[in-house]
C-alpha cells in the first residue's frame, strides 16, 4: 500500500471514528473515554468487561453501539438458571415428511455483538460456555463444531456493587477480555443534561456507519500499524512489572501484589496503541497510547494483595504508579550512514 493510499486510509478512519462518537453523543451523554476505549476494542476484534453500577447507561451503551454498526445483535440476560445450551444452542430432533433427523438450532451466541448482562449472575458452567465463543470464535456442541460470524465481540456488564448471589468470573475467562472498564458517575453538568434529556421527548435516532465487511477489513488495518521496538520494550517491561517474583518489579509491587499480568496483556497493550494511534489518524504507536490503554488492560490482571486493601490502594493505584516509575525508552535517532 502505498504512503498516499495510507495517509487516504487513515483520514478516513479518523473521520469515521470521530462520525461514530457523534452518533453515540445523540444516546449517551459524557462517557468519552469508555467510548473510545469500546471502540478500541471493537476496532481490534477484543471484548469488553463493562464495570459500574446500575443506572450508568452500561446497557443503552452497548445498544447504542449495535445501532450504528449494521450487523446483528444479541442481548443475553444473565441468570442464575441460565444454561450453556441457553448461550451455545441445543441439538432437536426435528421429523419433517415422515423423516426424523436432528438438527442444531442456534443459541443467541450467534451473532456479531453480544451483550452479556450481569455476566456474573449466572454460575461458571455457564460463564464457561463463552469461554471458547471469546477466544476460539467457535462453538462445540456435541461432535459438531460451528464457526461464529465476523466481526465478533463481547461486551459484558458487571455490577460490582452486590456480591449476593453472585459467581465471580474465573482468571481465565476475565483474561479473556481486552478491557475492563470502568463507568464511573457523570459530573454535575453532564447530570444536568442525562435528567433534562431523559424527561422529554424520545431520543434522536441513531444512523448506521459502518458494516461488517467495513469493521472487519478496519480491523485488518488496525493489526497493521506499524509500532517500534522500542514501545514494545516499554510494553513488555511495564507488564513484567506487574510480577512481583520478576526482578524488575519495585518495592511496592511486591509488597502489595500477588500475581501480575501475563504475556497476553503485553499484547492487548500494543494491540490498544495500535488501535488509539489509528483513530487519532497516526499510523505509528507512540508511548502515550501505551500509557492511554495501559489501566484498562491491567486492572483486572493485578492482583492486589490485603497489604494493599490495608494502605487503602486498588489495582487501578498500583497500575498508576507503576506507569509514573518505569522509564520510557529513549527514541533511537536516525545515523545517515558515512560514506
Amino acid at each position: 500500500m502505498s504512503s498516499d493510499r495510507i495517509s487516504e486510509f487513515l483520514a478516513q478512519f479518523a473521520h469515521t471514528r470521530n462520525v461514530m462518537l457523534e452518533q453515540l453523543r445523540r444516546a449517551i451523554v459524557g462517557q468519552a473515554a469508555v467510548l473510545e476505549q469500546i471502540l478500541a476494542a471493537i476496532f481490534t476484534r477484543g471484548h469488553c468487561l463493562l464495570v459500574g453500577v446500575p443506572g450508568l447507561a452500561k446497557t443503552l451503551m452497548v445498544s447504542s453501539i449495535s445501532h450504528i454498526l449494521d450487523v446483528s445483535f444479541k442481548r443475553i440476560q444473565f441468570t442464575p438458571d441460565l444454561m450453556p445450551s441457553d448461550i451455545t444452542g441445543t441439538t432437536i430432533l426435528d421429523e419433517q415428511g415422515g423423516r426424523r433427523e436432528f438438527r442444531f438450532v442456534r443459541g443467541p451466541i450467534f451473532a456479531n455483538i453480544i451483550l452479556a448482562d450481569e455476566i456474573n449472575r449466572t454460575p461458571p458452567k455457564t460463564q464457561a460456555a463463552l469461554l471458547q465463543a471469546m477466544q476460539e470464535r467457535e462453538v462445540t456442541v456435541g461432535q459438531e463444531t460451528y464457526k461464529l460470524p465476523e466481526p465478533f465481540f463481547v461486551i459484558a456488564t458487571q455490577n460490582p456493587i452486590e456480591q449476593e448471589g453472585t459467581y465471580p468470573l474465573p482468571e481465565a475467562q476475565l483474561d479473556r477480555f481486552m478491557f475492563n472498564i470502568v463507568v464511573d458517575y457523570p459530573s454535575l453538568e453532564e447530570e444536568k443534561r442525562i435528567v433534562a434529556a431523559t424527561t422529554k421527548e424520545e431520543a434522536a435516532p441513531l444512523s448506521k456507519v459502518l458494516s461488517a465487511k467495513a469493521i472487519i477489513n478496519m480491523q485488518k488495518f488496525v493489526r497493521s500499524v506499524p509500532v517500534g521496538d522500542y514501545v514494545i520494550d516499554y510494553a513488555v517491561r511495564l507488564v513484567r512489572a506487574t510480577r512481583p517474583r520478576d526482578p524488575s518489579a519495585p518495592d511496592f509491587v511486591k509488597k502489595m501484589v500477588d500475581w501480575g499480568a501475563g504475556p497476553r496483556a503485553a499484547q492487548y497493550l500494543v494491540i490498544g496503541g495500535k488501535a488509539m494511534a489509528a483513530m487519532e489518524g497516526r499510523f505509528s504507536v507512540a508511548i502515550d497510547d501505551i500509557k492511554k490503554v495501559a489501566v484498562p488492560v491491567l486492572r483486572h490482571r493485578v492482583s492486589a494483595n490485603f497489604q494493599a486493601q490495608a494502605e487503602g490502594k486498588t489495582s487501578d493505584d498500583i497500575i498508576q504508579q507503576l506507569l509514573t516509575v518505569i522509564s520510557e525508552p529513549t527514541v533511537p535517532k536516525y545515523q545517515p550512514r558515512k560514506r
